[in-house]
């Protein structure tokens, strides 16, 4: 049976930003909230604790709210540091990554990558999406990972493996395919972001 008490959230809202510009991407804004605040309305109701994982303007992501976990390490290491900080401020069995520029992923994202771990026996549950041309896109960023990964993440990291596919690889890993590929577009810069604008007017 899947519980949202049972899985902590993370908003990842830790990287460079260089495809944007350099900016600090989860504070650009989208109808006029920051690509986090959205990200953080839609990920809420499908969890029990939330957390931002953020590496610049601390007290920008503090004012929504809730905990902020920076990487360990200040290098801006990637989405798996990210992960990490939060798994070892996790106190539920679960945890479910968001990155801060998708804010249309899917509202029972988290149940359904939840309900096919407990199925199938996960540690490590992802999504995977078919794009317009039919070729298979892994959505990695998103991910539900048992609190047990924290050693082995940590350990990985320690190696200075940085992609979180050749992390979940190693790992008891399902791939759940989503037919909504439109639900994961992301905004790595300036043109993604003002077709995210188009999306949300419905243009």
């Amino acid at each position: 049976m899947t519980r949202r008490e049972d899985v902590t959230g993370l908003v990842l809202a830790g990287g460079r930003g260089s495809r944007m510009g350099g900016v600090d991407k989860g504070l650009q804004l989208l109808d006029g909230k920051p690509l986090v605040q959205h990200a953080v309305e839609r990920l809420a109701p499908q969890v029990g604790p939330l957390l931002i994982n953020a590496n610049r303007h601390l007290d920008a992501y503090a004012a929504f709210g809730l905990p902020v976990v920076p990487d360990a390490e200040a290098d801006f290491a990637g989405p798996l540091a990210g992960m990490l900080a939060a798994l070892e401020r996790c106190t539920t069995p679960w945890l479910a990554t968001v990155p801060c520029d998708t804010p249309r992923f899917p509202r029972d994202l988290v149940a359904r990558l939840h309900a096919a771990a407990l199925a199938q026996g996960a540690e490590v549950v992802m999504p995977i999406t078919t794009d317009e041309t039919g070729a298979a896109q892994p959505q990695p960023v998103f991910c539900l990972l048992s609190r047990e990964l924290r050693a082995p993440l940590a350990a990985f990291l320690a190696g200075g493996q940085r992609r979180i596919e050749r992390f979940t690889a190693g790992r008891r890993e399902l791939r759940l395919a989503f037919a909504e590929h439109e639900a994961f577009f992301n905004a790595n810069t300036p043109d993604e972001l003002q077709r995210l604008q188009d999306l949300q007017r419905g243009r």
